[in-house]
């Protein structure tokens, strides 16, 4: 079992995240840790933990959890490089996780909103600062994951990271500049703002979805302004896909199967390779969860709503991302389950030479074979409750108190949810902020 990705424990607190019951997801979480997570998967547990507190309303625990996270994801990628490509012949679900990349990001998304919800800018802005240094050092990271797999005897095929396509992110630079404008600091903003447009002209793959309109922004009011930023939907889950190794003179070649007829996907030249060895390995693939909702728009009071517009899709960061190691997960697959296959054949071969064979024989080939093939289950870890989406959005009003709403509109106009946000004193001068999760 260490071998293998368990998700089903997960379906009560999933339960009561649906149902919003974060109080209880929480409790349920933290009672039975022990038994949902292992100690190679303490990230999952932090990042998860930090999500539900969020979710909970718990900003100070939350961004304790995060946190926790954040120095364990940076403790384990310095372990990894340090011990180069010794771990190639290991099943990545016997070692630590180390988190996605867009978790690694988002953490610090989260963490800058537990802050600001808290009405600390200063650290709110030390987390922007981090969200920007990461996405700069993501494309160099994954170089020097492949000169250390390149180095190794046992590569078989140049591992090429795929260039990294995500470096500014619109929603920790829309944070950073609503920050800065309730200070008072123009310049700042407006750099901001820049940065948030840029997005657009140099990421068109991620942001294929028009830009918010931010013409009034940065204008002078003596009105006050009201800010919102509202997620949705849960981000992508990985699945695994089972493939098959066939082996040839000096090449292996991986087969996909539609379940009637098997497709050559790959052929790898692998020096001194015999003919005749088939072998089943699963991979790990990434599908977005999307959202059931169509329209977010907000109350204030009972005459001014204003409806959001969609500022980043976590998913597309989120799968983009996920693109820029996929490779050496294949490469380091194949070579393992090759190399298992290969012994395990030849120890058969030598059991049959003691034992004449036979039914015994036979029983032990099966038992082995499937060991193998059972020990080559896809890593599909991954942490649950980070939203797909975030809306933005702004409104004008007299500085007064007002009762704020968030409704929630299915693609077809049905109102799904509302959240109730209570009694807000609106002021000039303030970040009047907003935000909700609502993870359909």
């Amino acid at each position: 079992t260490s071998m293998m990705s368990q998700k089903e424990q997960f379906a009560e607190i999933d339960k009561k995240v649906d149902a919003r019951d974060f109080s209880g997801a929480v409790l349920t979480l933290e009672t039975s840790k022990d038994t949902y997570y292992s100690k190679k998967d303490r990230v999952l547990y932090y990042l998860d933990a930090g999500m539900l507190y969020h979710l909970k309303g718990d900003f100070k625990k939350s961004n304790e959890m995060l946190t926790a996270a954040e120095y364990a994801i940076e403790e384990l990628y310095t372990k990894s490089i340090s011990k180069g490509a010794t771990s190639l012949l290991l099943n990545d679900n016997a070692l630590d996780y180390s988190g996605a990349d867009y978790e690694d990001v988002y953490l610090n998304v989260f963490k800058s909103l537990n802050y600001v919800e808290m009405n600390q800018f200063d650290n709110a802005f030390v987390e922007i600062r981090r969200i920007n240094n990461k996405l700069s050092a993501l494309e160099d990271k994954y170089n020097k994951m492949a000169e250390e797999y390149n180095k190794s005897k046992d590569a078989k095929k140049e591992f090429k990271p795929a260039k990294n396509q995500f470096n500014n992110s619109a929603l920790g630079r829309y944070i950073s500049m609503v920050m800065y404008r309730a200070e008072g600091k123009d310049d700042g903003a407006a750099i901001d703002l820049n940065k948030i447009k840029e997005a657009w002209q140099s990421q068109s793959q991620l942001y294929d979805f028009p830009m918010p309109n931010f013409d009034a922004y940065l204008n002078a009011t003596k009105k006050a302004k009201v800010t919102a930023v509202s997620f949705i939907g849960k981000a992508p889950q990985l699945f695994a896909r089972v493939l098959t190794i066939h082996t040839f003179k000096d090449a292996v070649g991986i087969y996909q199967s539609d379940g009637k007829n098997e497709k050559e996907i790959d052929l790898i030249a692998w020096p001194e390779m015999t003919s005749g060895y088939h072998f089943k390995f699963s991979l790990p693939y990434m599908e977005k969860s999307g959202s059931a909702v169509g329209k977010i728009k907000i109350e204030i009071g009972d005459k001014t709503s204003f409806e959001l517009s969609k500022l980043e899709s976590i998913e597309n960061a989120a799968e983009d991302t996920y693109k820029l190691h996929v490779t050496m997960t294949y490469l380091k697959t194949i070579i393992r389950t090759v190399t298992k296959g290969i012994l395990n054949e030849k120890a058969n071969k030598e059991l049959d030479k003691q034992t004449g064979g036979g039914f015994l024989g036979e029983l032990t080939r099966i038992a082995t074979s499937a060991l193998v093939d059972a020990s080559e289950n896809a890593d599909v870890r991954i942490s649950r409750y980070f939203p797909a989406q975030a809306f933005v959005g702004e409104v004008e009003v007299e500085p007064a108190e007002y009762v704020v709403k968030i409704n929630y509109y299915s693609k077809n106009g049905s109102l799904m949810y509302v959240e109730d946000l209570g009694r807000k004193t609106i002021s000039t001068n303030a970040l009047n902020f907003v935000h909700s999760v609502y993870l359909k």
